[in-house]
């Protein structure tokens, strides 16, 4: 996600980056509660901290999962992008979005972006595509706006329509500097193209003392917003229905309808006219 990007710079030499196993990663820290084992001790203490005030947070997890499926199902299949920019990839698992978007359409073509040397290391190794379409990976800095873009400008022809994807990014970003990182991004991108975010809500007292709580042991912050400060930054776009909700409630599955958990984080998609 957004870390420090000094440390998955390789040096002169060519040499692959050094993995600093001291200090924790978001990243990491999620794929642990998604049951993964791509993690470090560091790691799993800062996400056993949250998960004693909080142990719904491995549901956030998966639910999290299950809106981006819905979300790249849609914009494949419907809406017929054949483009995503997936900023802020985490840890290759199950259904990333090339998968399901290369399941629906196998000619789409997806860029992801990170900057942790663990996630650089597995994406080089998990994130093949299909022979029709293309896959590649950015170890950049979600707050280098121009370095993504000319760096996915070799896959992505930003002539035609691109999903913009920030799934539960934005947190880590301090709220002024959010919006003009946004707009530089989807200003880069024609008509036709799709913002897709979702980030954690303060809905829940025990989500806000769990992740106080992560915040003192992890290196960088993750801020909770209210649901009308993360719809806001749909602003200028057409949100598509249902809007800005709790993620298991954007258009669920039949399986998924009358679920209540995972309930304290809230996503929407919107258009670019």
């Amino acid at each position: 996600m957004t870390d420090n990007p000094s440390p998955s710079t390789p040096d002169s030499s060519g040499r692959p980056p050094q993995i600093d196993t001291t200090r924790t990663h978001s990243a990491r820290i999620w794929n642990y509660w998604m049951g993964g084992k791509d993690n470090y001790p560091v790691d799993r203490e800062a996400g056993d901290a949250v998960a004693e005030f909080f142990p719904e947070i491995r549901d956030l997890a998966r639910t999290s999962r299950d809106f981006l499926i819905r979300v790249v199902t849609h914009l494949a299949g419907e809406a017929g992008i054949r483009q995503f920019l997936d900023i802020g990839t985490g840890m290759p698992t199950a259904n990333n979005t090339h998968e399901v978007a290369q399941a629906v359409a196998p000619e789409s073509r997806v860029v992801y972006v990170d900057n942790d040397p663990l996630v650089l290391a597995h994406a080089r190794a998990l994130l093949v595509g299909t022979p029709e379409g293309a896959t590649d990976y950015i170890d950049a800095d979600l707050r280098d706006p121009d370095r993504i873009l000319e760096q996915a400008a070799q896959t992505l022809d930003f002539d035609k329509p691109v999903a913009l994807m920030l799934m539960g990014i934005l947190g880590h970003v301090p709220e002024d500097e959010i919006m003009p990182i946004v707009g530089r991004l989807m200003d880069a991108l024609p008509p036709g193209s799709y913002l897709a975010s979702y980030d954690g809500s303060n809905t829940s007292e025990a989500y806000n003392q769990a992740i106080e709580v992560g915040n003192k042991q992890g290196d960088v912050p993750y801020l909770l917003r209210s649901p009308e400060v993360i719809a806001a930054r749909f602003e200028g776009l057409e949100l598509l229905e249902p809007g800005v909700v709790p993620c298991p409630l954007w258009r669920p599955g039949p399986i998924e309808v009358g679920t209540r958990r995972g309930m304290d984080q809230y996503g929407g998609v919107a258009r670019k006219p």
